[in-house]
């Protein structure tokens, strides 16, 4: 005897009916996911088989049957000195990253939707979007043998014009915190401040005329409309940034800093930290770990605020 349909099975039977409409209805959408879906599904879904990497004394001639050995892995880490310098250094740079970077965003988006000539609007678009196609080593070069060299970069010649000795960079640490950081803001910023123009664009242009109507400034609009209507966009963002708060550009750090020992006591995170272990003794164990354990605090960070957004405005939240 076959057994009665459950209001659950029903349900779940008219969502895959609904997401099949839908697939047939929007399939040539469908299709332009397709290659990312793939992508995400090659590097991102495939690879977490060896997170057990981490758990083992990992060899390459056992591999996956290497000897397990828990938590040791993570112990090696968390009880080394590089422990609290690199996420210290790691959270300090990717928070002034998202911050700043959020800011002179909706800055530069704002600014650029209130030019009225098209082609001067399309010049400034472009100018700022010109770093973000440098390369990190491009952009390595010109910040250590252009601005900050130690001889006659830019930098020294400004301290010189205003009466300052010279400084020799690549000996001190304390300033490459905030170059790196004011390098990842310059070749960001005109990027990310796309997602937000393009927001602009779609606000309502009558919310403007009756603004302007009632007698509201620029300004006034900008303030009442631009930004409360640029809110779910900015929090939506936030979110997804929120996820790689424990992972550094490291293509950019690198290539600025490289391997000079004398400056990662404010510039060294938790990814060139990976890097040269492995290059250095390739102990793959450790640094699955704390691969790992950047992973984890990721995935916390990003369904803990969006918690705390939905708590206070579910339209807001990512999920």
């Amino acid at each position: 005897m076959k057994n009665a349909d459950t209001p659950a099975d029903r349900k779940a039977g008219k969502k895959r009916n609904v997401f099949i409409v839908d697939m047939k209805r929007n399939y040539s959408y469908y299709l332009m996911m397709l290659p990312a879906a793939l992508l995400v599904f090659l590097f991102s879904y495939l690879p977490m088989r060896g997170m057990v990497i981490a758990f083992q004394d990992y060899n390459v001639m056992d591999r996956y049957s290497s000897p397990f050995v828990g938590w040791a892995n993570f112990k090696f880490f968390f009880t080394s000195s590089y422990a609290y310098r690199t996420t210290f250094n790691t959270i300090f740079i990717n928070l002034n990253y998202l911050v700043w970077t959020t800011i002179l965003s909706v800055l530069f988006a704002i600014m650029l939707n209130e030019i009225r000539s098209k082609l001067a609007m399309k010049f400034y678009q472009n100018l700022m979007f010109l770093p973000y196609f440098f390369s990190a080593v491009v952009i390595g070069k010109l910040v250590t043998t252009i601005v900050f060299s130690d001889q006659n970069g830019i930098a020294n010649q400004i301290l010189h014009l205003f009466g300052h000795d010279p400084i020799v960079w690549s000996q001190v640490a304390g300033p490459w915190g905030w170059i790196i950081i004011g390098t990842h803001i310059w070749k960001t910023v005109g990027y990310s401040s796309i997602i937000y123009l393009a927001s602009i664009a779609g606000i309502d242009d009558h919310l403007y005329e009756a603004a302007a109507l009632d007698g509201a400034n620029r300004w006034q609009q900008i303030r009442k409309i631009t930004l409360p209507m640029l809110t779910p966009v900015i929090i939506i963002m936030t979110l997804l940034n929120l996820g790689g708060m424990l992972r550094g550009d490291f293509d950019t750090i690198y290539s600025i800093i490289g391997d000079n020992g004398l400056l990662f006591q404010h510039t060294d995170v938790i990814d060139t930290y990976i890097f040269r272990a492995i290059k250095q003794a390739a102990d793959f164990g450790p640094t699955a770990a704390v691969g790992l354990y950047q992973s984890v605090v990721g995935f916390i960070l990003v369904f803990g605020s969006n918690a705390l957004v939905r708590r206070f405005n579910k339209d807001n939240s990512l999920f």
